[in-house]
């Protein structure tokens, strides 16, 4: 059997273009899709920390170094620039390749350059 965990994550990027009437999509400074290890092209839910909204759609690179989170197309709906997304991939493992899994977690400044990486999630205290 295999079990879905998380990939990876962009966590707290800021939306800097919501294009409409562009071809469906969200464009993700191509540093920050590296470091996540998101492919082009690849299912990515976007989680919208500031009006709650969730939607999934693709990644396509954006230029490197340039900062750019766009929600295109009909996901142009869910997000407005300045919002506070997190971008996180999913994949299937087989029990031994989950019970070795480190996802890889990328913060973003709110200018959406990197604040720091990790490979684990703080326990959450009461």
């Amino acid at each position: 059997m295999l079990s879905r965990l998380l990939k990876c994550k962009i966590h707290r990027a800021h939306v800097t273009h919501a294009e409409l009437h562009y071809e469906g999509s969200c464009a993700i400074d191509g540093v920050l899709m590296d470091l996540a290890g998101i492919r082009e092209y690849e299912e990515i839910h976007v989680w919208n920390v500031t009006n709650g909204k969730r939607f999934a759609t693709y990644a396509i690179r954006g230029e490197d170094n340039s900062g750019i989170i766009s929600v295109n197309g009909g996901a142009a709906h869910q997000a407005d620039v300045g919002d506070i997304v997190i971008i996180a991939t999913f994949g299937d493992f087989t029990e031994a390749e989950a019970n070795a899994h480190k996802p890889r977690l990328v913060y973003a400044n709110p200018d959406n350059t990197v604040n720091h990486t990790a490979n684990c999630i703080p326990v959450q205290v009461a």
